[in-house]
């Protein structure tokens, strides 16, 4: 999908892009022509990615609000402006709420969604100053419904698709769309360099490639819809769970036994 976008002339920040989704969505923006800073904790996997792409390495820590804030201004700084902010860093500490520390649960909180909150807010201004601004949340299905052993990682996400749905109307009729992308499993190391700390509900749906997710961010660039989400199973099976909570409930033993034996065909790849 991404090869028929032309971004040429227009300035990216992309955050969490030192793999897995990020990544993608840094190349598929060179590919189409855009300026690409690119922001992660990892500095050499970063510094790595952007001599091979021929893209800005902005080491950051998003976690912290200063950091954040720092980020918009250095990226503005090095690219001469900015057009488009993908918010694509992620945090998931899995288990049930009980078990989880204090620390762990903040930084879901910080990482997922101050974030996004911060870097939107900082960013706007230079958005509105652009031809076309645009602002591209990377959620979750588990944002448009919750996930037993999620429930802080949830919340985050459904608070990202709400904060998305609202800037979007707040940004109605302007140059600057708003957009966030939901998708169910994708094959990264965030889900399967811990496999086995991964509910068999999430092994339940079908997995997408981060290539994949990155077509629909650049899908949502290029015309501003506010939410895709992919794959189409997974976003009906959410639409219905949303409207009526106990469908989930009673699918939940038939998923999970489903997804143990999408466990099983991984780790035998493995």
């Amino acid at each position: 999908m991404s090869a028929g976008h032309d971004l040429s002339g227009r300035r990216a920040l992309v955050t969490g892009a030192s793999s897995g989704v990020g990544e993608a969505v840094a190349r598929q923006l060179r590919a189409a022509g855009a300026q690409v800073a690119i922001a992660a904790r990892r500095a050499d996997r970063l510094q790595r990615l952007a001599d091979e792409i021929g893209a800005v390495a902005q080491p950051a820590d998003v976690g912290m609000s200063e950091a954040c804030i720092a980020l918009i201004e250095s990226t503005v700084a090095a690219l001469g402006g900015l057009d488009i902010l993908v918010n694509n860093a992620g945090a998931h500490h899995r288990g049930d709420f009980a078990t989880q520390s204090a620390e762990h649960l903040a930084a879901m909180v910080d990482v997922n969604l101050r974030a996004p909150v911060v870097l939107s807010r900082a960013a706007l201004p230079h958005l509105r100053s652009a031809e076309h601004g645009a602002i591209v949340n990377v959620g979750s299905v588990a944002g448009r419904m919750p996930v037993p052993g999620s429930a802080t990682y949830s919340a985050t996400k459904a608070g990202l698709r709400t904060l998305t749905y609202a800037l979007a109307e707040e940004c109605r009729g302007t140059n600057v769309g708003v957009s966030v992308v939901s998708p169910g499993p994708i094959a990264t190391d965030f889900i399967l360099a811990d496999i086995d700390a991964v509910t068999d509900l999430t092994f339940s749906q079908p997995m997408s490639t981060p290539e994949q997710i990155a077509d629909l961010v650049l899908a949502c660039i290029a015309d501003g819809r506010v939410e895709r989400t992919r794959p189409a199973s997974t976003r009906v099976m959410t639409t219905l769970g949303s409207l009526f909570p106990a469908l989930p409930r009673a699918l939940r033993p038939a998923l999970a036994a489903k997804g143990r034996r999408a466990k099983a065909r991984y780790r035998r790849h493995d």
